[in-house]
C-alpha cells in the first residue's frame, strides 16, 4: 500500500499507484549501487579502514577484536562482528587492500539498507511517498554521506540500526500501544542497544530522545520510552558481562575511562581539537567545493527543528529531538570534546529528515495565503533540486578522477620493491598498508637510517603539509632531495604520494649520536 500527501504534485502523482515497499526497495539498490561502483574509486584507503578491517578479521573464528597491539576495547565490537561474519560468507582477502575494499562493499550494502528504512521512516511520519523519495535521493548521492559509507568505519552500520530502533518506535506515538505497545517498546530499545553495542556515543541519540520523549511526547505513558532506554542496555550489559566473565574487565574499564575523557576533552589525542592537524575552520573552507550541499542542509536544520518542535505532533517531535540530541553531542565535540570528521554523519542523517518533514508541513498548510503558499513549495523544491545537483556534480566529478593511489603505490612496490626492506614513512596509512611486506619506520636522522638500511621513502604530501605527519614539509623536502623519484600519484585523499629511492647513509656514522 502507498503512502502519500494529501498535497501530491500532478508530475510524481503516479507514486499512488506504487507499493511504498517497493520504492524504499528501489531507494536502497541505487544507494547501495552507487557505493558499490565507488569501492575502487571512493576515497583512499587511510589507517581507521586499516585497523577495523584487522578487527574484523580477527573475529572472523571468534573471540573478541584484536590486532598485533593486543586485544581492542576503545569502540564496542558490533560491526566488528559484522565483517567477521562478511570475511566467512565471502573468504578471507590476499592482502590489506583487497581487505579494505571487501570491507567497504559490506559496507554499501548496510548503506544501502539504511536507505530503505530511511525512506520507510520519512514516508511513515510525513504520510507522503515522495517525501520518502526526496530523502532517499538526499542520502543517496550527498556528497559527506557517501565519503562515509565508502570507508570501513563503524558509523554506517550504527546509524542502520539508529533508524531501525526509530522506525519501530514511531507507531506508539500515534494511538494507544496497550501490550503490544511494551514489546514495541523493548524491540525499538533493542535495535538501540545493537547501535550502542557498535558505537557508544549513540547512546546520546537514542537514549538521550527517549528520556526528553518521557517529558515532552509520552507524559502520560513514561513506561513506554522507559522501557526502550532499559532494553537498549541490554546488549551493551550482555558484552561487559562477557569481558568480565572472561578476565578482561579491568582492561575494557581502563581504556572506556579513557574514552570518556576524550570524549569530554579531557584529553586532546586526535580530531580539530587536539591542535595536532588544520583547524576546523580551515578544513571547512577546504572542502567547501565538495561539501558544500551537506553545508547548506546543516544551516538550514535549526530553521526547521523550532517549528516542529512547537506544532508538530508526537512523531515529529520524536524526530526533531533525535536531531536536537545529535546537535548538542557535536556542538559539544566542536566546542569542547574529540571532534572528528566522522562523527557528523550522526547529525546530517537526522537533518536531511527533519528538514523534509518541514517541508511537507510547509507544502501541507491550507492556512495561509496563497502567494505565501506558493513561495514555500518554490523554495521547497528549488532547494530540493538545488542539493541533488550539486551533490551530482560532486560525485561524477568524484568518480572522473581515481583517488586509489595507495592501491597502486603497493602494487608498484610489489613488482619493484624487494620484501623485507627498511623504508622510512612519513604517515601512519602507508605503514599500515606496506608493514606486511616491509619494515616500516620513522627513520628520519641519518645515523637511523645508515643503522636500519633505508634506502626507500614514502611521502603523502598532504598528510605532511597538514601537519598530520611527524615529519615537518621541510624535513620531508630534506630527506627526498637526493633520492630518485620512483612513484608518483596525485589524489584527492593524499594529494602527491611518491615513492623514493635514497641513498643509504654510510655506516660510519652509526658511531656518532642517534638522534
Amino acid at each position: 500500500m502507498a503512502v502519500v500527501s494529501r498535497a501530491l504534485p500532478m508530475p510524481v502523482a503516479w507514486l499512488r499507484a506504487v507499493p511504498l515497499w517497493a520504492v524504499a526497495v528501489c531507494g536502497g539498490l541505487f544507494t547501495a549501487l552507487l557505493r558499490l561502483f565507488g569501492v575502487g574509486r571512493g576515497p583512499d584507503v587511510f589507517g581507521d579502514e586499516i585497523f577495523y578491517w584487522r578487527f574484523g578479521h580477527s573475529v572472523a573464528h571468534g573471540g573478541f577484536p584484536r590486532d598485533d597491539g593486543g586485544l581492542f576495547w576503545l569502540h564496542p565490537p558490533g560491526f566488528f562482528y559484522l565483517e567477521g561474519g562478511w570475511e566467512r560468507l565471502f573468504g578471507a582477502s590476499a592482502d590489506v587492500v583487497s581487505g579494505v575494499y571487501q570491507m567497504r562493499q559490506l559496507n554499501a550494502l548496510l548503506a544501502g539498507f539504511t536507505a530503505v528504512v530511511l525512506v520507510l521512516l520519512t514516508a511513515r511520519v510525513t504520510r507522503s511517498t515522495l517525501a520518502g523519495v526526496a530523502v532517499g535521493a538526499v542520502f543517496a548521492i550527498d556528497p559527506f554521506i557517501l565519503r562515509i559509507n565508502q570507508r570501513v568505519l563503524i558509523e554506517t552500520s550504527a546509524m542502520l540500526w539508529v533508524l531501525l530502533g526509530y522506525l519501530v518506535l514511531l507507531p506508539l506515538t500515534e494511538r494507544n500501544p496497550g501490550v503490544k505497545g511494551r514489546r514495541r517498546a523493548a524491540a525499538a530499545g533493542l535495535l538501540f542497544g545493537l547501535a550502542i553495542l557498535t558505537k557508544d556515543v549513540t547512546a546520546l541519540v537514542t537514549v538521550l530522545p527517549l528520556l526528553a520523549a518521557t517529558v515532552f511526547i509520552w507524559p502520560s505513558k513514561r513506561s513506554l520510552p522507559l522501557l526502550a532506554a532499559g532494553f537498549a542496555a541490554v546488549p551493551y550489559a550482555i558484552y561487559v558481562s562477557t569481558v568480565a566473565w572472561a578476565g578482561h574487565i579491568d582492561a575494557l574499564w581502563g581504556t572506556k575511562t579513557h574514552g570518556i575523557r576524550r570524549l569530554l576533552g579531557l584529553v586532546q589525542e586526535t580530531g580539530f581539537n587536539s591542535g595536532k592537524s588544520t583547524s576546523l575552520s580551515q578544513r571547512l573552507i577546504e572542502e567547501m567545493s565538495s561539501f558544500g550541499s551537506t553545508y547548506v542542509l546543516l544551516i538550514l536544520a535549526p530553521l526547521a527543528v523550532v517549528p516542529l518542535l512547537r506544532r508538530g505532533g508526537p512523531p515529529q517531535r520524536l524526530l526533531a529531538l533525535w536531531y536536537v540530541s545529535a546537535t548538542l553531542a557535536l556542538g559539544y565535540a566542536v566546542v569542547k570534546g574529540t571532534l572528528e570528521e566522522q562523527q557528523l554523519y550522526l547529525l546530517i542523517v537526522p537533518t536531511i529528515v527533519i528538514l523534509t518533514m518541514r517541508a511537507v508541513q510547509l507544502w501541507e498548510r491550507r492556512t495561509e495565503r496563497a502567494p505565501r503558499a506558493a513561495v514555500s513549495r518554490v523554495a521547497a523544491v528549488s532547494m530540493l533540486t538545488l542539493t541533488l545537483a550539486w551533490s551530482g556534480f560532486t560525485f561524477a566529478g568524484a568518480t572522473a578522477q581515481p583517488d586509489d593511489g595507495y592501491e597502486r603505490l603497493r602494487q608498484y612496490m610489489t613488482r619493484h620493491v624487494p620484501a623485507g626492506s627498511s623504508i622510512t614513512s612519513m604517515s601512519e596509512s602507508s605503514s599500515l598498508l606496506l608493514e606486511d611486506r616491509y619494515r616500516m619506520g620513522e627513520w628520519a636522522t641519518p645515523q637511523a637510517r645508515a643503522r636500519e638500511r633505508v634506502a626507500y621513502v614514502v611521502v603523502p604530501w598532504r598528510i605532511v603539509e597538514h601537519n598530520l605527519s611527524s615529519f615537518t614539509p621541510r624535513e620531508a623536502r630534506q630527506l627526498t632531495r637526493h633520492g630518485a623519484l620512483l612513484f608518483s600519484f596525485h589524489g584527492r585523499t593524499y594529494g602527491t604520494v611518491e615513492l623514493y629511492r635514497v641513498p643509504v647513509p654510510p655506516p660510519s656514522l652509526l658511531g656518532g649520536r642517534d638522534g
